[in-house]
């Protein structure tokens, strides 16, 4: 008989699950497929191709897979290759607090190229991914003119604080936070446009806003140091305040929108329409100015700012 499992059925995001399959034919190939929907209904779904050993198990951590969406062994590829079937969606965990992620793990035998609703799997399995653990506090932030929300973890602290900024699609993105205080971090998950009553357009990067925020999460009792997430290198080059930067996937130059901190402002490197590359799933490739983005600074700018820096590629 096909057996499925997949420990623990309830787990955070960030926590890897062992997914095992018995009662297989010796070396029997099968497939496994992952799918679940975001929360305004979307599906993502993966697959990957797999043989039983010697006698009819299947252990992810130790099985290779032989096609699909990845090849060889990775516990947890089921997962981190979910993809959308609508292209260019992005996967976001909204309600942090309150609902996880509900995976459905599906076994086939033989492969199957094409997985239609009307397939029957020979076993399936149901895996929660949760975005917040017991005992962490969402608190939201309306103070000034920040906003955002400050997650906290369970204790008296004081915590290691992070104030996280998640790229430049606007609104407030909390899934990395709530994790992160799960952790052990006190993070403020800020919102700098697109969101109540912030610029509904980012047209400008005022460092000032930031500063603020930073200083709001220092002045909290339960925060004793603080280091920054997918935030402007610039602020590392600007606000004394910043203990460390993490820069995930970011731009290591100005461009697109001006960076204003007091009277010093930055303008953009230019980009070059004509230089746009259209790739064959319709995705765009923007090329901006290359060289040194230093000797287009104003030379009072320029002055403040240690060699390596705003260089552009």
């Amino acid at each position: 008989m096909f057996q499925l499992t997949a420990t623990p059925a309830r787990a955070l995001a960030d926590e890897p699950v062992h997914i095992r399959a018995t009662g297989l034919a010796p070396l029997q190939i099968v497939t496994l497929v992952a799918s679940m929907k975001d929360e305004k209904g979307y599906v993502y779904q993966s697959k990957a191709f797999y043989r039983a050993n010697e006698v009819g198990e299947l252990d992810l951590t130790q099985a290779p897979s032989y096609g699909g969406d990845y090849v060889g062994v990775h516990p947890m590829g089921l997962f981190w290759s979910l993809k959308p079937k609508k292209p260019f969606r992005r996967l976001l965990k909204h309600d942090v607090m309150n609902s996880p992620f509900w995976v459905t793990l599906n076994l086939y035998d033989s492969v199957s190229l094409q997985v239609s609703t009307t397939d029957q799997p020979r076993a399936s399995q149901m895996v929660q991914r949760w975005f917040s653990g017991p005992g962490v506090q969402r608190v939201q932030i309306r103070e000034g003119r920040v906003r955002g929300a400050l997650f906290l973890p369970p204790g008296d602290g004081p915590f290691p604080g992070i104030l996280d900024l998640f790229g430049g699609r606007g609104g407030l993105v909390e899934f990395r936070a709530s994790l992160l205080a799960t952790r052990g971090f006190a993070v403020l998950a800020l919102a700098y446009f697109g969101y109540e009553d912030l610029p509904e357009k980012l047209e400008e990067i005022d460092l000032e806003y930031f500063e603020e925020a930073a200083n709001l999460l220092l002045a909290h009792p339960k925060v004793f140091v603080y280091l920054f997430i997918k935030i402007a290198l610039a602020m590392a080059c600007f606000l004394k305040l910043v203990g460390a930067t993490i820069c995930i996937n970011g731009a290591n130059a100005i461009y697109e929108f001006p960076l204003r901190y007091k009277d010093l402002v930055i303008t953009p490197s230019p980009t070059f329409l004509e230089r746009l590359q259209v790739d064959v799933i319709g995705a765009l490739r923007l090329r901006h100015y290359k060289g040194d983005a230093r000797n287009e600074l104003n030379p009072k700018i320029r002055d403040t700012l240690g060699p390596g820096i705003c260089q552009s590629r």
